[in-house]
C-alpha cells in the first residue's frame, strides 16, 4: 500500500502558504462585517469531525450570493491564496482543513430553495440548505429527498463528496441524484452544467465531474437535484442475530432475491449498547440489522413478509415492527446517534470512522476478518453499516493523548482497505478522500489515473487555491 501506518502519516501535511495582508485588506473592504478575522470564528472553520487538526484559515467570509463567492474567488486567485468551502462541517475525513493556510468561504447563509418543479421531479437549492431544511420546505408537494448520510450535512457538501447513507440502496447517492450545477471556478467565473433533463449526451458530463471533487475544482453555488415521490406506506423493523456473518448473509440474500428494501443498516452489538446507553433503548445486544420497506401497503407487507422469512432461515430472531411515523423516527434516530454515543462513551477521545465499501457478495469475507482485527487490537471501537449497497464503518474510539491508540487504529484501517480493494471494493464509498485517504487512491485507481486527475486540476486551476491538498498533492 502507498500509505504505511507510520508515525509519519498520522498527521496531515501541513505546507502553509502565504496570505498578503493586502488580500486581507483587500476581503475587507469588500466584505465589511462580512469577513472574519475573529480566532473564535477561524477556529470553528478550521476543523470538522475527524480526528486530523491543523492551523485555522487567517480569515471566514460569510458568503450570501453567487456573486460573493465569485468576488471572493478573484481575489483569492489574484494573490494565489487558497480558499476553502465550508457547509455544515460534518466531513469525517478532513475536507476543511486549511493544510495550506488561506480563506474558509461560509455558506451557510447561501440556504435557500431557489424554485421547486414538482411536476418534473426536481427542486433547485442554494449549497447551504441541509437535507432536513429541503425536505422541510417541500413536505407538503408530495416529494422528499432521499439521500441521508446520518448527519444534518448541507447539499453543498453532500454534492462535493458525492455523499450517500441510508437510503441509498434503493435510492442511489449524489451522484445519481444531481442535475445540474452553478459553479464558480478558481478564476471567478461562474460556469454552468447539466439541466433539468432526465437525460443529455451534450458534450463532457462536466456536472458528474464536479459531484464528488471535493471543492478542488470549483464551488457549486446552486445545485439542482432529483426529488421521488413520498410513498404510499413505510414500514422499519428491527431484527437481531446470533452473529454479524448472520446478519451480512440475511442482507445479501434479500439483495440477490430482489427485494426493493428501502434502508438496511448493520449495527454490531458494540453499537447496539453504545445506542442503548445513549438514547434510553433496550435492544438486544446482538448484531441487528435495521430495515425499512417503502411501496404500496400490499408491496410493503410482501417485502417485509419475504426479508422475515430470509432472516429466520438466518437465525435471525426477536424481529420488531415499527409502522407509525414516531416508531420509525426513534429507531432511526438512534441509529443516527451512533457516532455521538460512541463519542459521549469515552470522554475527550476522537474516533478514526473507516468508509470502506466492496461488492456486496464480498462482504461477509471482508467485515469478518475486519472485526477479528479490531477484537484482537483492543482499541474499543463499533461497527455500523449501509450493507445493502456494501458500505461500511468502523469507529475507533481513541485517546488522543495516547499516540499509541492512533497508530494502532490507523494500522487497522490500513488493513481493512487493502482487504477492502483486493476484494473489488473502494477505500471511500460515501465519505470522500480528503487528507485520510489520499495514501489510498493510486492503490485503487492506478498512478495513471491519479496523474490525469492532477492534470484536469492543473488546467482548471492553475494557481491551486481550490482546497489544496486533498483528494492528492500537488
Amino acid at each position: 500500500m502507498n500509505a504505511p501506518a507510520t508515525t509519519t502519516h498520522l498527521l496531515p501535511e501541513i505546507r502553509l502558504r502565504a496570505v498578503p495582508q493586502a488580500f486581507i485588506g483587500a476581503l475587507q473592504a469588500r466584505f465589511g462585517a462580512q469577513c472574519s478575522l475573529a480566532q473564535a470564528v477561524r477556529e470553528q472553520h478550521g476543523r470538522d469531525e475527524g480526528s486530523f487538526q491543523a492551523p485555522p484559515p487567517s480569515a471566514v467570509v460569510f458568503a450570501e450570493s453567487t456573486q460573493d463567492v465569485a468576488d471572493a474567488v478573484q481575489l483569492a486567485s489574484q494573490y494565489a491564496v487558497p480558499v476553502i468551502p465550508y457547509g455544515a462541517g460534518s466531513s469525517l475525513e478532513g475536507h476543511l482543513l486549511a493544510v495550506q493556510g488561506g480563506i474558509s468561504i461560509d455558506l451557510n447563509r447561501m440556504n435557500r430553495v431557489l424554485s421547486v418543479n414538482a411536476e418534473d421531479l426536481s427542486v433547485t437549492v442554494q449549497p447551504g440548505i441541509t437535507r432536513k431544511q429541503l425536505n422541510d420546505v417541500i413536505k407538503d408537494t408530495g416529494l422528499f429527498f432521499p439521500i441521508d448520510p446520518g448527519a444534518d450535512a448541507s447539499i453543498g457538501g453532500m454534492s462535493a463528496t458525492r455523499a450517500s447513507g441510508t437510503n441509498a440502496v434503493r435510492y442511489g447517492t449524489m451522484r445519481e441524484n444531481v442535475l445540474a450545477l452553478e459553479v464558480v471556478t478558481a478564476s471567478g467565473e461562474v460556469i454552468r452544467t447539466g439541466t433539468r433533463a432526465k437525460k443529455s449526451s451534450a458534450g463532457y458530463d462536466l456536472t458528474r465531474l464536479m459531484v464528488g471533487s471535493e471543492g478542488t475544482l470549483g464551488i457549486m453555488t446552486e445545485i439542482t437535484v432529483r426529488l421521488h415521490p413520498l410513498p404510499e406506506a413505510v414500514s422499519a423493523a428491527i431484527c437481531s442475530f446470533p452473529s454479524i456473518e448472520a446478519a451480512v448473509r440475511t442482507t445479501i440474500e434479500t439483495i440477490q432475491f430482489g427485494v426493493p428494501i428501502a434502508r438496511v443498516e448493520l449495527i454490531d452489538r458494540h453499537g447496539v449498547r453504545l445506542v442503548n446507553a445513549h438514547s434510553k433503548l433496550d435492544l438486544r445486544e446482538e448484531p441487528m440489522l435495521l430495515m425499512e420497506f417503502h411501496g404500496s401497503p400490499s408491496g410493503v407487507q410482501e417485502q417485509a413478509a419475504t426479508v422475515q422469512d430470509i432472516a429466520s432461515e438466518n437465525g435471525g430472531q426477536s424481529f420488531e415492527w415499527a409502522s407509525t411515523p414516531e416508531e420509525r423516527s426513534r429507531l432511526w434516530a438512534a441509529r443516527h446517534s451512533a457516532y455521538f454515543a460512541a463519542v459521549q462513551s469515552r470522554p475527550g477521545c476522537r474516533i478514526i470512522s473507516t468508509d470502506t465499501c466492496v461488492p456486496i457478495s464480498r462482504l461477509a469475507d471482508c467485515l469478518l476478518d475486519s472485526v477479528q482485527e479490531a477484537e484482537a487490537s483492543g482499541i474499543p471501537y463499533f461497527l455500523v453499516g449501509h450493507v445493502g449497497d456494501g458500505n461500511f464503518h468502523f469507529g475507533y474510539l481513541l485517546d488522543p493523548n495516547i499516540p499509541e491508540e492512533r497508530i494502532t487504529a490507523e494500522a487497522l484501517n490500513h488493513k481493512l482497505v487493502a482487504r477492502a480493494l483486493r476484494l473489488g471494493g473502494t477505500c471511500s464509498g460515501e465519505h470522500g478522500v480528503g487528507l485520510h485517504k489520499i495514501g489510498f487512491l493510486p492503490d485503487e485507481t492506478g498512478a495513471g489515473a491519479v496523474n490525469m486527475m492532477r492534470a484536469i486540476k492543473r488546467v482548471l486551476d492553475p494557481r491551486n487555491i481550490l482546497n489544496p491538498g486533498k483528494i492528492f498533492v500537488l
